[in-house]
């Protein structure tokens, strides 16, 4: 088995054809679900070194012991890169950090079960290999240099292409760990609606939910430094879009902007690179080395662009940091009441209305530093947030009032002021220079 589709091999030949795989995955409002992945940083006690992938504390000896208990591994030449359990996956990320992509779920509180599961075994086996995982957005112990990379094909393409194209790609791909939320749609105009309601507030999001200020040992001036990552990344195939404010046909203007994005390769039962600034368009249009475009490689494709809203099958919200077992649980009913609620939706919308597109793209140029200080337009990030937070209550109180609850730790943050970065800022200058103290305070309850 492998995470490419390759059983979905049908050739496609037009941007109708790719239109329709986003046309085709509209759902009613009675079948929405939210999903949510969040990938944990791994470190080796008490040294704080990042593990590798094999040896006695290995990453690959703590998927092997969650194949034990059940799931389909995933393996590519002999290493096993992923383990699949019904509609939910745990999978390996460049540097070492274990993502788990929990299943969709109509219920908050089902997703707050499975996760405290999942947590029970990787605390079990963690504790076996030595391993502590730790609350934050980047990973704080040395530097780039000291991580190994995991044994997974499609990262020997991208780390030989990210310098190609940015400053950051690889701090991005072995540091980084993140918390995303996945949300249905039920047509053109609701996916357009949504997304504009996203990446209106997306800078907001990053702001409540920071959680990286530690790099390379050091206290920096970033709230996020996971996020500033990203502003030097892939430009082309990250951060902010305009078509999502300019367009209504958002299935067609995301196709349009997808097919000029350079691929990164094809899987043909092995990754194969493809020459520098092949386009999907072209590949699509001429082929490439005898082989033609299919559904499987515009789902490939997609899942390479990383946008702050990605629109596959679903829209991911890709603008926050992980951190607490509880701000983990939070980003899907925050969402929930954002998004599924129109009248939420709307008041979120027009926090930042009457920003151009060049002050939107200043703002989250800013916010991974200066957080809630930063400035919207006539308001603070930190004012909006509030205002933010209370108007996804009350869209929760109507479409899932039983999670509202669950956004209390989101509540205080931006009733306060004070994030999850600076409650790390405080432990890291109470403990400094004390690896093992660090891990102990900065560990998730129970993986430490």
């Amino acid at each position: 088995m492998h995470l490419v589709d390759e059983a979905d091999d049908v050739p496609v030949r037009s941007t109708a054809e790719l239109i329709a795989y986003f046309v085709g995955a509209g759902k009613p409002a009675s079948a929405w679900r939210v999903g949510t992945e969040h990938e944990l940083i791994g470190v080796i006690k008490p040294t704080g070194e990042a593990p590798p992938y094999d040896g006695p504390h290995g990453i690959g000896k703590l998927l092997a012991a969650f194949a034990a208990e059940g799931g389909v591994p995933v393996l590519e030449d002999g290493n096993a890169i992923a383990l699949t359990r019904g509609d939910a996956q745990i999978t390996l990320e460049p540097g070492g950090q274990f993502e788990l992509a929990a299943r969709p779920v109509t219920d908050d509180h089902m997703f707050v079960s499975d996760l405290r599961e999942y947590l029970a075994s990787l605390g079990d086996v963690s504790q076996e290999l030595g391993l502590a995982w730790l609350s934050t957005g980047i990973r704080p112990f040395g530097t780039r240099a000291d991580i190994p990379w995991m044994p997974k094909l499609r990262y020997d393409v991208m780390r030989g292409y990210m310098p190609t194209v940015g400053t950051r790609g690889l701090d991005m791909m072995q540091r980084t760990a993140t918390v995303q939320a996945n949300l249905d749609f039920a047509d053109e105009a609701d996916a357009a609606a949504k997304l504009r309601c996203l990446y209106a507030n997306t800078s907001i999001l990053t702001a409540l939910w920071a959680c990286s200020p530690i790099v390379d040992e050091k206290v920096t001036s970033y709230q996020s430094y996971r996020a500033w990552i990203w502003r030097d990344t892939d430009n082309a195939r990250a951060g902010l879009l305009p078509l999502i404010f300019d367009r209504e046909d958002v299935f067609t203007a995301y196709t349009e902007w997808a097919l000029d994005v350079p691929m990164y390769f094809v899987y043909r039962h092995r990754y194969l690179t493809v020459p520098a600034n092949l386009t999907f368009r072209t590949f699509m249009r001429d082929g490439w080395n005898g082989e033609h475009a299919t559904r499987a490689d515009w789902a490939m494709h997609l899942s390479t662009l990383f946008p702050d809203g990605r629109l596959k099958k679903f829209i991911e919200v890709r603008g926050c940091d992980c951190g607490s077992i509880e701000m983990i649980e939070a980003l899907a009913p925050m969402m929930r009441g954002l998004l599924y609620d129109t009248t939420a939706r709307t008041a979120a919308s027009a926090l930042t209305d009457g920003m151009s597109f060049e002050a939107r793209q200043q703002l989250a140029d800013v916010v991974p530093m200066q957080g809630f200080a930063a400035r919207a337009g006539k308001h603070t990030v930190g004012e909006l947030a509030k205002e933010l937070v209370a108007i996804a209550a009350d869209g929760l109180s109507r479409v899932a009032p039983a999670a509202v609850p669950l956004l209390a730790p989101v509540h205080e943050i931006a009733t306060t002021g004070r994030t999850q970065a600076d409650r790390m800022i405080e432990l890291w200058n109470q403990h400094a220079g004390d690896r093992p103290t660090l891990i102990q305070a900065l560990a998730h309850p129970g993986l430490g």
